[in-house]
């Protein structure tokens, strides 16, 4: 028969045993954690000083110990410092090797055009070091529906190439009918028009990254960014709330890798389309 009291009554360390060990997490940007004090839940945004500052998903931050007291997936753990990064290694938000002290390149003619001005945000916070890098310019067009006046206006060459990334490029929606019918007409030769399925830019951010565990569904007739702060609980009935909302959402991204595939491979498309070299 087994005996539950051991052999040994006078070992050290009888307190301990059968007690659940608590494993030991480094505190790494965005990990989500909760306070097992007070029920508090955020993601780690900083470490300094043995303390760690967590912000939960309405932007609220605070600041505890390192140490025990502190929960993941209802599993008690031990926060400690990250480890450090390694400089030889290091890349840039779009995962490319990242050159030390190289300085931008000079503007090149060609350009990717994007939506509006929250689609420019988040490809200058992933892919701004390599666009510098190779002297490529985002700009923002507010909406497809003004792209065939640009084009008028500044028409592409075999020298000046346009990049132009779509939201809710799909079959039948109306922005694949005009990406459709600006291809077919003077400009297509020097443009390309490559998109992402999603209603907005916003949903290219991957809800894990945001800690929600999906993009709302919004009723037809509303509008999007309003109806998504809405479901969330966050602000939506003041001037300048979505934009705040967005603010929120885009600091949660940090590289490629909080972002949606659906986004990065057309993205990476524009780049290579507007850099490839157009001979003598």
């Amino acid at each position: 028969m087994d005996d539950m009291y051991g052999t040994d009554v006078l070992a050290t360390g009888w307190r301990q045993r059968g007690a659940k060990k608590v494993r030991d997490v480094a505190a790494e940007r965005d990990l989500v954690v909760e306070v097992a004090g007070d029920g508090f839940c955020g993601a780690v945004t900083r470490v300094q000083g043995g303390h760690v500052e967590l912000e939960d998903r309405v932007g609220r931050r605070r600041v505890f110990p390192l140490g025990g007291g502190f929960m993941i997936d209802g599993e008690p753990v031990r926060l400690g410092p990250p480890a450090p990064t390694a400089q030889a290694t290091r890349r840039t938000a779009s995962g490319s090797f990242a050159v030390a002290d190289q300085r931008a390149r000079v503007a090149r003619p060609s350009r990717i055009l994007v939506e509006g001005k929250h689609d420019a945000e988040l490809v200058e916070k992933v892919w701004g070091a390599d666009l510098r890098a190779e002297g490529v310019v985002v700009e923002f067009l507010e909406g497809i529906d003004r792209l065939d006046e640009m084009l008028a206006a500044e028409p592409p060459t075999a020298a000046r190439r346009y990049g132009v990334l779509v939201d809710h490029l799909v079959a039948g929606s109306k922005e694949t009918r005009m990406a459709e019918a600006t291809l077919r007409g003077p400009h297509g030769r020097h443009l390309k028009i490559v998109g992402h399925p999603f209603i907005d830019v916003w949903q290219c951010v991957k809800p894990q990254a945001v800690g929600i565990r999906q993009w709302p569904e919004v009723p037809r007739g509303v509008d999007w960014k309003t109806g998504v702060c809405k479901a969330l609980g966050w602000p939506y009935q003041e001037q300048g709330d979505t934009g705040r909302a967005w603010q929120y959402i885009l600091g949660k991204v940090h590289t490629y890798r909080d972002l949606e595939p659906a986004l990065l491979g057309r993205v990476e498309e524009l780049i290579d389309f507007v850099t490839e070299p157009t001979g003598p």
